[in-house]
């Protein structure tokens, strides 16, 4: 699978693991840090399968429509969380969030369309 083919999935991983880095930090920063907790959380579960799905699309690994399958639950879960806090950084990561995971799960059902991620499947079984 070549990096090109997948290179906006990659970019929209990336760009979402930045907000999620950015909102995290920044919920730091808020007055009541213990109601952002979930948020700070799922800010950081989010940013890191986010690179790690970058990565694996990049190399071209042959797990990478599983991977992005995860990431994409991971930033629905995370864009949810976000969407439920008024704050520019929420919003503005709930929305990166949604992004990637309809461009994650784009990748993935058309990979898996063209007979990449068929080996991880059988190595999950």
């Amino acid at each position: 699978m070549a990096h090109e083919q997948f290179q906006s999935c990659i970019d929209e991983c990336y760009s979402c693991a930045t907000a999620c880095d950015h909102c995290a930090a920044s919920c730091l920063m808020e007055q009541d840090v213990k109601t952002m907790a979930r948020c700070i959380a799922l800010d950081m579960d989010c940013a890191q399968i986010c690179r790690m799905a970058a990565s694996y699309m990049a190399r071209g690994s042959e797990f990478s429509t599983v991977i992005c399958g995860m990431c994409a639950d991971v930033c629905d879960a995370c864009g949810e969380e976000c969407a439920k806090h008024q704050m520019a950084h929420c919003q503005e990561c709930a929305e990166a969030c949604r992004r990637c995971a309809v461009e994650c799960r784009r990748m993935a059902s058309g990979a898996q369309a063209g007979g990449v991620g068929q080996t991880a499947g059988a190595a999950a079984h």
